[in-house]
C-alpha cells in the first residue's frame, strides 16, 4: 500500500461558472458537489488523510457534511494548495479539484500504478483538431497535452516546488519548473474539469439533477424596548419615539427570521454569526446581516421560497407597516412579496409583551436547493 494522502481543492470564487450558486456547492442529488467528488475519489483507494480546502467563509458549513479535514483554502488554487500540504505527513499525495468530479476510478489506479517513476505523474488529453496559438498555426497537435488532475505527486517535491514565487495553475508545472521529473500518462474525457455547463457535454449526463426537498426553519428573537432609539421592524421605520435594546438596531423581526433561514438550511444561528460582543455589529442596520445571509443562502445552492412572520406587540400598533415590511424583506429576500406574509397579534395585555416592555416575533422560512440544471447560462 502507498503512504499517500488525497487533497481535494475547493475554495475557489467561481467567478467563471455565471450562475448565483458556486458550483462546488451545486447539489448533486442532495450532495454539494465538493462532497460528490471528494467521495469519488475517496472510493478508489485507501488514502491515510484526506484534506478538502474551502472558502473561509463556508468552512464553519463544510464541517456539518463531513468527517473529512477541512481547511481554510487561500486567494489562489496554489496558495490553498500549500494550505493544505502543511497538513499531509505521507510520502505521496494526489491532488485534486471538486470541479474534477467525476474522475473514473480506473484513472486513478494509473496514476498509482505509476508512483515513483516520476517526481509528478500527470494525466493528459490528446487533441484531435488543429491548433492555433495567437496566428500561429504550425503546431504540432500531436505535442500538444491537455492537462488534467488528480495528480500524484512526491510530497516533499512538490512541498519544494511551491516555494517559488511564480504561481502554477497545476501541481506538475511547479514541480518541472523547479527540475523536478514529470510522467505523463493517458487521462480521460470523464475527468473533465466543470468551469462552464454545457448541456452537451459528457460531466452534465453524469451527474444527477437536485432533489427537489424542501427545508423549513424557524425562529424566535424578543427585545425590550428603549427610550428616545429609533425603532426599525422588519426593515421599515415604526414611527415611535422608542426603540430597540439591543447591540445591533434590534430589529427583532428580521432577526427572528435570519434564525430561520439558517435553520432551514442547517446553517446554526444568528448568535454564531453575529455575536453580540463584536463591535462591527454594533448599531448595525439589521437588514445588511439579512443581506449577508441572503448571499450565503445563495452561494450554498439554496433557493429561498417563502416566509412568515408572527409579530407579538401590544405596541405599536402593526397593522399600519405590514404591507410595507412584507415588500421591503420581499426586496432582500429576492421573492414575491406575496411569499412574504406578516402577521400581528397581541397578548391581551398578559405579559412583558402585555406590559408593553417590548417585542417578540415568530418567523418560518422554506428553502429548496437551487436547480442548476435549468439555469438560463446552460449552453444547450
Amino acid at each position: 500500500m502507498l503512504d499517500i494522502s488525497l487533497i481535494v481543492l475547493s475554495a475557489g470564487a467561481s467567478t467563471r461558472f455565471k450562475m448565483k450558486v458556486k458550483k462546488q456547492w451545486i447539489r448533486v442529488g442532495d450532495i454539494p458537489l465538493w462532497v460528490y467528488a471528494t467521495n469519488n475519489l475517496n472510493k478508489t483507494y485507501a488514502f491515510k488523510d484526506v484534506i478538502v480546502t474551502g472558502n473561509a467563509d463556508e468552512l464553519f458549513y463544510m464541517y456539518k457534511f463531513t468527517d473529512f479535514k477541512i481547511i481554510e483554502g487561500g486567494n489562489t488554487r496554489q496558495s490553498s494548495l500549500i494550505n493544505a500540504l502543511q497538513h499531509v505527513k505521507t510520502k505521496y499525495v494526489l491532488v485534486s479539484d471538486a470541479a474534477r468530479c467525476c474522475v473514473p476510478p480506473f484513472l486513478v489506479r494509473r496514476l498509482l500504478n505509476e508512483a515513483g517513476s516520476a517526481d509528478s505523474i500527470v494525466p493528459y488529453l490528446t487533441v484531435a483538431d488543429t491548433v492555433a496559438y495567437e496566428n500561429d498555426t504550425a503546431i504540432h497537435r500531436d505535442k500538444v497535452k491537455l492537462i488534467q488532475t488528480p495528480q500524484l505527486s512526491l510530497t516533499q517535491a512538490l512541498k519544494e516546488a511551491l516555494i517559488q514565487k511564480s504561481e502554477f495553475t497545476d501541481e506538475s508545472s511547479a514541480i518541472k519548473a523547479n527540475g523536478g521529473s514529470v510522467k505523463y500518462i493517458l487521462g480521460d474525457i470523464a475527468a473533465e474539469k466543470l468551469t462552464t455547463l454545457d448541456a452537451n457535454s459528457s460531466i452534465f449526463s453524469l451527474l444527477k439533477a437536485p432533489v427537489k426537498d424542501c427545508f423549513y426553519g424557524n425562529g424566535f428573537d424578543v427585545h425590550a424596548f428603549e427610550e428616545a432609539k429609533p425603532m426599525y421592524l422588519g426593515g421599515v421605520k415604526i414611527d415611535t419615539d422608542f426603540g430597540f435594546k439591543a447591540h445591533s438596531d434590534g430589529d427583532v423581526a428580521i432577526h427572528a427570521l435570519i434564525d430561520a433561514l439558517l435553520a432551514a438550511a442547517g446553517g446554526g444561528d444568528i448568535g454564531e454569526w453575529f455575536p453580540d460582543f463584536d463591535e462591527r455589529y454594533k448599531n448595525i442596520d439589521s437588514t445588511k446581516l439579512l443581506e449577508n445571509v441572503c448571499g450565503f443562502l445563495a452561494r450554498v445552492g439554496f433557493e429561498i421560497i417563502h416566509c412568515d412572520l408572527t409579530i407579538i406587540a401590544q405596541r405599536p400598533k402593526i397593522l399600519p407597516y405590514k404591507q410595507a415590511i412584507s415588500k421591503k424583506l420581499a426586496s432582500i429576500l429576492n421573492i414575491p412579496s406575496v411569499h412574504v406574509n406578516v402577521k400581528a397579534t397581541t397578548t391581551e395585555h398578559l405579559g412583558f409583551i402585555g406590559r408593553e416592555e417590548g417585542i417578540g416575533v415568530l418567523a418560518s422560512a422554506t428553502l429548496k436547493y437551487y436547480d442548476w440544471t435549468a439555469d438560463e447560462n446552460i449552453n444547450r
